[in-house]
């Protein structure tokens, strides 16, 4: 299978580069898995789409302000760090930019030097492992020192860092927000359950490599980041129970889809409490075992997440879908609009 099977031409300026005022007020393309159309709503009216004794699954990871500017202590020169993962008590894998200019034993000092941190070790990646050092507690001096990991292709400053966080946002560790969520306000999920749906969490720390493009032509020597997962007891009680009592159970997001197929696979189409780290790749001709339904953004040209998404519904009608919402100047990526796919 190729990976420019998976490529369509998006226009920059449907690149979403801020969020909307309100969130539900995005838009929603509804698409419908067994008839192949299409409609065109709002997020809010995604209620009207949900039955009594259906599931949704959101991620409730936090995201870390995991970008940081500092300077080297014994030249002053400027570096820019990215956390992407703790590996120990004070240790990190980090990207440094440039990376040329921090090797083994170098510090580095952020903002008054109450957060310090030196590079211990070189990844085969290239990557930096960072030693921090600091007083107080390490995740204060993160949220008052750090920004935001937005992606690359959005340009803009952002004003408000709750903006990149879902509103149920509560275990911190994502390098990138599972951007489906940002839709939902606490109005709408209580609007939600108030028809008699059930909403129920799991977690899965996002990766950088998420968004990463495929960079080989056969999509089957791509090789997958792993990334962190938790699902608990009472949540796979309730899968389990929706299930065998004929409800739905529709993922918000890619990562959400990815921890209950990663569960479903190991547990032979049932739930159980588990955790561990996944490295699944979904893409056309896998068979779901876990989801009936998915929510989820538009997705960046031949990434692992447009193949996902046209795994769960027939590739020709995503792509179909994906050039309908050109047309229809829809937008696209982490601030943009949402598809509903049942």
């Amino acid at each position: 299978m190729n990976v420019n099977d998976f490529d369509f031409h998006l226009p920059e300026e449907l690149i979403a580069q801020t969020p909307l005022e309100n969130r539900s007020s995005s838009r929603l393309m509804v698409m419908n898995k067994e008839t192949e159309e299409i409609s065109h709503n709002h997020f809010y009216d995604l209620k009207d789409y949900l039955k009594e004794g259906d599931c949704l699954v959101l991620n409730d990871t936090r995201v870390l302000p995991a970008r940081l500017f500092g300077q080297k202590t014994d030249t002053g020169a400027k570096v820019e760090i990215l956390l992407l993962k703790e590996e120990g008590q004070d240790t990190w894998e980090t990207l440094v930019k440039p990376a040329k200019r921090v090797k083994p034993g170098t510090e580095i000092s952020f903002g008054d030097g109450r957060l310090k941190a030196v590079c211990t070790n070189i990844s085969e990646h290239g990557g930096r492992q960072l030693k921090f050092m600091y007083s107080g507690i390490f995740y204060e001096l993160l949220d008052e020192l750090g920004q935001m990991p937005l992606p690359p292709y959005i340009k803009e400053q952002l004003q408000e860092k709750d903006r990149y966080q879902t509103v149920y946002a509560v275990h911190q560790g994502s390098a990138a927000a599972p951007t489906a969520g940002l839709h939902f306000t606490p109005e709408m999920l209580e609007e939600i359950k108030a028809i008699g749906v059930h909403v129920t969490f799991i977690t899965l720390h996002v990766g950088l490599g998420t968004f990463r493009p495929v960079s080989v032509d056969n999509i089957l020597e791509h090789d997958m980041h792993s990334e962190f997962y938790q699902i608990t007891k009472g949540t796979a009680d309730l899968l389990n129970h929706v299930k065998n009592s004929g409800g739905r159970i529709i993922t918000v997001g890619t990562t959400s889809t990815r921890t209950l197929e990663t569960v479903a696979t190991k547990f032979d189409g049932t739930f159980q409490e588990d955790s561990g780290w996944t490295s699944i790749f979904i893409y056309p001709g896998y068979e779901f075992k876990g989801i009936d339904g998915l929510i989820t953004n538009f997705h960046l040209p031949k990434s692992t997440l447009i193949m996902l998404v046209s795994a769960f519904a027939n590739k020709d009608f995503v792509m179909r879908a994906y050039n309908e919402a050109v047309e229809e100047k829809y937008r696209f990526f982490s601030f943009g609009d949402a598809m509903l796919i049942l």
